[in-house]
C-alpha cells in the first residue's frame, strides 16, 4: 500500500482487548451456560482452565509473529510469509466466511432476543436494522468503531461482575433459594462431586469450552491500527486471555455455588435465576437487555474482522477490479470491503424467512470448527518463524517451542472429541470438505508469489 493507503493507528489498548472480550464472551455464557453445566458439572471449570491456558498459548504465538514485523495488517501476512501463499489463501477465507457466519448468527440471534419484547415484529426486522447502524458506525474511523464496541463490551462485563458480586454475598449471608439450597462453596463438591459425570462428560464439555474461546484471535486483526503496537499489542495480548478465563470461571463458579447444578435448566438462562432470586424485579428483561448487547457487539466486531480481512485478501489480486475492494475510504477505513461483507451478512435477514433457526445453529458449528484450523495455521507459523529467526526474536512465547507442540496436541484432542457426537462430527466432516474446496483453489496461488 502507499503511504495516502495505511491504516490510521487508532486502536488503543482498551479498543483492542474489549474488541476481543466483546467478540468472544456473547450469549454463549449469558444463555448457554447451563447447558454446558449439566453436561459436565462442576468440572467445567477445570475444563475452562485448560482451554484458557491452551489459548494464553497462542495468544502469545500471535503477539510474537505480530511484533516481528509491524508492517503485518494482520496475522494472515505472517501466515503467508512462513507457511506460504496457498495455506495464507485457505486460512484467510476460510477466516473471513466464519465470520460472515457469526456474524449472521448473530443479527438472527438479535431478531430472537427482540421479540421476547415485542413479539409480532418480523424476526429479520431488528437484525436488517442493527446492521445498516454498525454498517454505518464502522465507515467512519477506526477510533469511533472502537468506542462503540468498547462501551458495548461493557455492559456485559459489568453484568459478570454484578453477578459474581451478588453470588459473593449470597454466599456469605448463606442465602436460601426456593428450593431450599444453601448458597454454599460445598455446592461445588456437594452433589456428586467435582466430577460428578464421570471422565465421559469432562471429555465432552471441550467442545462447548473452547467454542467459548472463539475470536479470541481477533486482536491479530488489529496490527495495523493499533496505536503503538509495541505497547499496545503485548498488554492487550497478556489480558485477554486471563480476562475471559476470569469471567467464565468467576460466572460459572459463582452460579454453582448458589444453586446445585443439576438443578440448572439447560434451556434457560442461569443469570436470570441468579437476579431473580437477589430480589431483583424484571431480572429476565434485564437479562435479555445485556444479551442483546452481547449479540451485538459480537456483531460489530465480525464486521470490523469481516471488512479488514477482505481489503487483505484482494489487496494482491491480479484483477483490478477486484484489487479496488480493498482501497481506503478519506477516513482510512476499507469501506468496500466493510459493505461487501455487509451485504453478505444481510443474506441473513432473507434466510430468516427461508430456513429454520437450526440451520444457523448448524452453521455456526461449521464455522467454530474451523477456528481449530485457524489456531493450528498461527502456531505452524510460529514454528517456522522461530527456527528461521531465532535471533530476532522479542515478546518471547513462553516455553517454545514444546509450549507450540501442546498446543497442536490440545486441538487434535478437541477434534477427536468433535467426533464423539452426531452434530459436531457432521460439522467436522463438513468443514474438512470446505478446506478441501479451498485448497483446490489455492492451487491457482503461486508457492513464488
Amino acid at each position: 500500500m502507499s503511504e495516502k493507503q495505511q491504516m490510521q493507528r487508532r486502536l488503543k489498548s482498551r479498543h483492542i482487548e474489549l474488541m476481543a472480550l466483546g467478540g468472544t464472551i456473547g450469549t454463549g455464557l449469558f444463555l448457554g451456560a447451563g447447558k454446558g453445566i449439566r453436561v459436565a458439572g462442576p468440572s467445567i471449570l477445570l475444563a475452562y482452565l485448560i482451554t484458557g491456558i491452551v489459548c494464553f498459548g497462542i495468544m502469545r504465538a500471535l503477539g510474537e509473529l505480530l511484533l516481528s514485523n509491524l508492517n503485518y495488517r494482520s496475522f494472515m501476512e505472517a501466515i503467508r510469509d512462513y507457511l506460504g501463499p496457498r495455506i495464507s489463501f485457505v486460512t484467510g477465507w476460510a477466516y473471513w466466511v466464519c465470520w460472515l457466519a457469526l456474524a449472521m448468527a448473530e443479527i438472527t440471534a438479535i431478531g430472537l432476543y427482540i421479540r421476547i419484547w415485542l413479539p409480532h415484529l418480523p424476526q429479520w426486522i431488528p437484525g436488517v436494522i442493527t446492521l445498516v447502524i454498525f454498517l454505518c458506525l464502522n465507515l467512519i474511523t477506526v477510533d469511533v468503531f472502537g468506542e462503540i464496541n468498547f462501551w458495548f463490551a461493557l455492559i456485559k462485563i459489568l453484568a459478570i461482575i454484578i453477578l459474581v458480586a451478588v453470588g459473593i454475598f449470597m454466599m456469605l449471608i448463606q442465602f436460601k433459594s426456593k428450593g431450599g439450597y444453601v448458597a454454599s462453596p460445598a455446592n461445588l463438591v456437594r452433589y456428586g462431586g467435582f466430577f460428578p459425570t464421570g471422565l465421559h462428560g469432562f471429555v465432552l464439555s471441550f467442545q462447548m469450552v473452547v467454542f467459548a474461546f472463539v475470536g479470541i484471535e481477533m486482536v491479530g486483526v488489529t496490527a495495523a491500527e493499533a496505536e503503538n503496537p509495541r505497547q499496545v499489542l503485548p498488554k492487550a495480548i497478556n489480558h485477554i486471555a486471563v480476562l475471559i478465563l476470569l469471567f467464565y470461571l468467576g460466572a460459572l463458579a459463582v452460579i454453582m455455588c448458589i444453586y446445585p447444578w443439576n438443578q440448572l435448566s439447560p434451556n434457560n438462562s442461569p443469570f436470570v435465576l441468579v437476579f431473580r432470586d437477589a430480589g431483583l424485579r424484571g431480572a429476565a428483561s434485564i437479562v435479555n437487555f445485556v444479551v442483546i448487547t452481547a449479540a451485538a457487539s459480537a456483531c460489530n466486531s465480525s464486521i470490523y474482522t469481516t471488512g479488514r480481512m477482505l481489503a487483505e485478501l484482494t489487496a494482491d489480486a491480479h484483477r483490478p477490479a477486484i484489487q479496488k475492494i480493498s482501497q481506503l475510504s478519506k477516513r482510512a477505513v476499507p469501506a468496500r470491503a466493510v459493505v461487501i461483507s455487509c451485504l453478505v451478512i444481510g443474506l441473513a435477514a432473507i434466510l430468516n424467512m427461508v430456513m429454520p433457526s437450526g440451520v444457523f445453529t448448524f452453521v455456526s458449528s461449521i464455522a467454530t470448527t474451523s477456528f481449530l484450523f485457524i489456531w493450528a495455521a498461527i502456531i505452524a507459523a510460529h514454528l517456522r518463524y522461530i527456527k528461521q529467526c531465532p535471533a530476532k526474536r522479542q515478546f518471547k512465547m513462553p516455553g517454545a517451542p514444546l509450549t507450540d507442540y501442546l498446543v497442536l496436541v490440545f486441538l487434535v484432542f478437541v477434534l477427536v472429541v468433535l467426533c464423539m457426537e452426531r452434530q459436531t462430527l457432521e460439522a467436522l466432516i463438513l468443514t474438512l470438505v470446505w478446506f478441501a474446496i479451498l485448497g483446490v483453489v489455492s492451487l491457482s496461488q503461486r508457492e513464488t508469489e
